[in-house]
């Protein structure tokens, strides 16, 4: 991004293990229904869109693409960031603080978006914001994501996942980030969104004073 040069999108596929061939055939299969079910949302509106017909574009049966992605709501939402924020940051370094750990993260997975699926994410966003069953259903893997990330914050700090002040954590962190989302996406996705992230984070670091 142009303007937080100092957070470019982090390498994410460097914490990535080797992926064999079965491997990188389902990723492929994961992008052509996602790439599928994009286009035809484009062309006819989500509530239109059927799992029949995106199955049909991607070239694949409806089992598998419930098999990938249990709810229609799961394919516009999921990317191929989620599954290696854990190991990003348990690869940084043990005395950060823990925010900070995490806003390196989420901006540089934010500016990755922007960067290889820009067209992607300007939709996503503008479908979170008129569909009430895909915000519905961001609010629910935004708290899976949180889970996720209490693990490595709790190892950290000697805790356990699911003590209470590291719950309390990663879920104003993941909520801040939903907000983020949404308020970009009413401003006509016209701001620089790792931007938006970055003064988001900073309401948490301030102490939630206003």
């Amino acid at each position: 991004m142009t303007t937080m040069a100092a957070t470019a999108p982090l390498p994410f596929e460097q914490h990535q293990p080797p992926m064999g061939l079965r491997e990188r055939k389902k990723l492929k299969t994961r992008i052509a229904i996602r790439k599928a079910t994009y286009r035809l949302i484009a062309e006819q509106g989500y509530d239109a869109t059927t799992v029949e017909q995106i199955a049909a574009a991607a070239e694949v049966s409806p089992s598998t693409v419930f098999r990938y992605f249990p709810t229609k709501e799961d394919i516009v939402l999921t990317d191929e960031y989620d599954p290696v924020m854990e190991a990003v940051l348990r690869a940084r370094p043990a005395d950060e603080p823990p925010l900070e750990s995490l806003r390196v993260i989420l901006t540089g997975a934010v500016a990755a978006i922007l960067e290889n699926e820009p067209e992607e994410m300007q939709q996503r966003t503008r479908l979170m914001l008129e569909v009430p069953a895909l915000r519905a259903r961001m609010t629910e893997t935004m708290a899976e994501t949180s889970q996720l990330l209490a693990r490595p914050i709790a190892d950290r700090a000697g805790r356990e996942p699911d003590d209470l002040e590291v719950r309390v954590f990663t879920a104003a962190v993941m909520g801040a980030l939903r907000e983020a989302l949404i308020h970009w996406g009413e401003g006509g996705q016209q701001d620089d969104l790792v931007a938006v992230v970055h003064r988001t984070l900073d309401v948490l670091e301030g102490g939630l004073r206003l």
